[in-house]
């Protein structure tokens, strides 16, 4: 079955310049990264040898998930800031090859600014340096933060005071647990947001997979919902296919519109890259 295709583009501070060779040229206002892409798995546009002379740091992998940077050009800061909207994000190197800023979450950003809603409850799990939740909070929407990595908390909060805003609540805790708690209290929320990685380590650094996590955390998520409440869901995990989340919405997620599709980047070379999978849950 096929799905449709949802493309973020638009961004004035972010661009994918090219793709391929299971590495990506990308840039990040004024500055250009090569980090891999094991979804560029075709020939990049652009000889790699001209990446080189365009980029100002290039991420090489190591042993596991971990790598360094390697410094292209003399003048390459190590911690420099971009702007959406009204936002302004803090870019850092990691040692894991992010920089802070998923930028194919522009499609759900302009999701949340286009929501019209007011008094907007707000959950956002997994919520990383906190970009969606500085999304809901230039809303005026009352938002948790939830995050399991206590460094990323602290990231989230620079990205808050540098885009001018307050008033966000952080929760360091394990998003599954938080959840299920919350259930119990009888919360409900107008917007659920989950974008949890293919694998994770919760706050008291217990492993887990998110496909032997997902059902239960959806179905804590919809138990969660206002009665118009809204969820998004996206995934990025290799191993779990959107026929699968489709599943889950069915049997979960009755008597809403469930709309599925892929999320892709268009290079300004002219590549097509796919980054996951997206499930937006609506009331009818």
């Amino acid at each position: 079955m096929e799905y449709p295709k949802i493309f973020a583009s638009g961004w004035e501070d972010y661009e994918l310049i090219d793709a391929g060779g299971s590495r990506k040229l990308e840039r990040w206002g004024k500055i250009i990264t090569v980090r891999p892409e094991r979804q560029a798995y075709f020939k990049s546009e652009i000889p790699f040898n001209e990446w080189s002379k365009m980029a100002h740091w290039e991420f090489k992998e190591g042993p596991g998930q971990k790598g360094t940077w390697k410094k292209l050009k003399n003048d390459a800061p190590e911690i420099w800031q971009i702007s959406y909207n009204k936002l302004a994000f803090n870019l850092k190197l990691t040692g894991f090859k992010h920089l802070g800023i998923f930028p194919e979450q522009q499609v759900n950003w302009d999701f949340i600014l286009d929501l019209n809603k007011s008094n907007l409850k707000v959950l956002n799990l997994f919520a990383y340096t906190g970009a969606t939740s500085c999304i809901a909070k230039l809303v005026d929407a009352d938002v948790i933060h939830v995050d399991s990595v206590k460094q990323l908390i602290t990231w989230a909060a620079e990205n808050m005071e540098s885009s001018g805003l307050n008033g966000i609540r952080w929760v360091h805790e394990d998003a599954l647990k938080f959840a299920q708690r919350a259930v119990k209290r009888g919360d409900k929320f107008d917007l659920v947001i989950m974008d949890p990685p293919a694998w994770g380590i919760g706050a008291n650094k217990e492993k887990w997979k998110l496909e032997n996590k997902l059902e239960e955390l959806m179905r804590f998520a919809s138990q969660l919902l206002s009665a118009d409440g809204v969820l998004i869901l996206n995934t990025y995990s290799p191993t779990l296919e959107l026929r699968t989340i489709e599943s889950f919405a069915q049997k979960i997620l009755k008597g809403r519109n469930n709309d599925l599709s892929e999320l892709w980047m268009k290079t300004t070379s002219g590549k097509e890259l796919f980054y996951g999978n997206l499930l937006r849950s609506t009331p009818l």
